[in-house]
């Protein structure tokens, strides 16, 4: 029986790197098949693919090699030029881990990254899930690499009828029986490829099954099953918060304010504006807010952006100072500055804030 398990994974292996070979997904932080990947490259690409598409990342990936090309120059920048180069990506908090990693990376590691799953793991915004795959992608260690794609398939290949999140144990198990266990078994080009497998032909809908180079052994196939899996909760409905934002403008300048440093896009520039809670902001709320006493005029619309755990709708207020307006709020409130508006793209502004801008176009 344990004879026949490993005959069909290495099997399973063989079929999918021999896919791989020809089929691989070319990715600007890749080396081809049967070399190894930069750690730099792969770190980088790995933190920003968090809950975000490869389509989404492959500019900005590109934009943050042409600016810091190493990871010292990267430890070396000031924290704001990354959230400013990170703005629009989204889950800020990456953006604040990746400079504290490089940091750490260059002071506890003598610039170098470590190169098992345990080290990785002590580091800045590394998880279970990074650790395992900047080990097998960058340093050929054999890990059981599991993202979204690579649920969905071992859901399908094992037929998991478990619905997500409570399978996931289950999958890690199986896949750890897949999964390479030496490094001459290629464990990065193996979890790129079940990646690769996952994003091109065993898709979350209208799965291209014919082309599919394990189809023959595919317990959900076999069964008319794979379109219908993984099976997963239906998501609660999301919360809606309310709020406003204050657009002021001295002359040719924004106030912007910085967010604290703790909590949803922490350390992010932003519009000022009220809390966001679930009811709209009083009159007396509003009042509060406002970081000085003038005439405003309200927007009409909404700004409406979707969080992870909330949909957002913003009312925008609008008010026009004269270029020589010296109240000196900035003094009384060291969060707040007036940005020239050529200099709003450089600003650390989250998309939400780029769009209560824009409502006023």
């Amino acid at each position: 029986m344990a004879n026949d398990l490993l005959k069909a994974s290495h099997e399973f292996r063989e079929q999918l790197l021999a896919w791989y070979e020809t089929h691989h997904r070319k990715l600007p932080w890749r080396a081809p098949p049967g070399e190894t990947a930069d750690p730099y490259h792969v770190w980088l690409s790995e933190v920003m693919l968090q809950q975000t598409t490869v389509k989404t990342v492959i500019p900005y990936f590109q934009g943050f090699l042409r600016r810091w090309p190493t990871l010292e120059a990267l430890a070396l920048s000031e924290r704001e030029e990354i959230l400013s180069a990170w703005a629009g990506l989204g889950y800020y908090r990456r953006a604040m881990n990746l400079h504290a990693c490089a940091r750490t990376v260059m002071e506890d590691y003598n610039g170098t990254f470590p190169n098992s799953e345990q080290e990785l793991l002590k580091l800045p915004g590394i998880g279970p899930y990074t650790a395992a795959a900047i080990a097998a992608i960058a340093f050929s260690r054999p890990a059981n690499v599991i993202d979204g794609n690579i649920e969905r398939v071992i859901a399908r290949y094992c037929l998991i009828n478990t619905p997500l999140p409570a399978a996931k144990a289950e999958i890690a198990r199986r896949a750890s029986k897949l999964a390479p266990t030496q490094s001459a078994q290629r464990p990065g080009d193996y979890a790129q490829a079940l990646m690769d497998l996952g994003a091109m032909i065993c898709t979350p809908k209208a799965p291209s099954c014919g082309r599919c180079p394990v189809q023959r052994s595919c317990s959900a196939f076999a069964q008319g099953a794979a379109e219908k899996l993984p099976l997963r909760l239906k998501k609660p409905v999301k919360p809606l918060r309310r709020g406003a934002a204050f657009l002021i403008y001295r002359g040719d300048s924004l106030l912007l304010r910085r967010r604290p440093e703790q909590g949803l896009l922490a350390g992010m520039m932003e519009v000022p504006g009220t809390g966001w809670t679930s009811e709209p902001p009083s009159k007396q709320a509003l009042l509060a807010a406002a970081p000085i006493t003038a005439k405003f005029a309200k927007l009409r619309g909404l700004v409406r952006h979707t969080f992870t755990h909330f949909e957002l709708e913003l009312t925008v207020y609008r008010t026009q100072l004269p270029g020589d307006y010296d109240e000196p709020i900035t003094q009384r409130d060291p969060r707040l500055k007036w940005v020239a508006k050529h200099e709003l793209p450089r600003q650390a502004l989250p998309s939400v804030m780029r769009k209560v801008i824009a409502h006023d176009q």
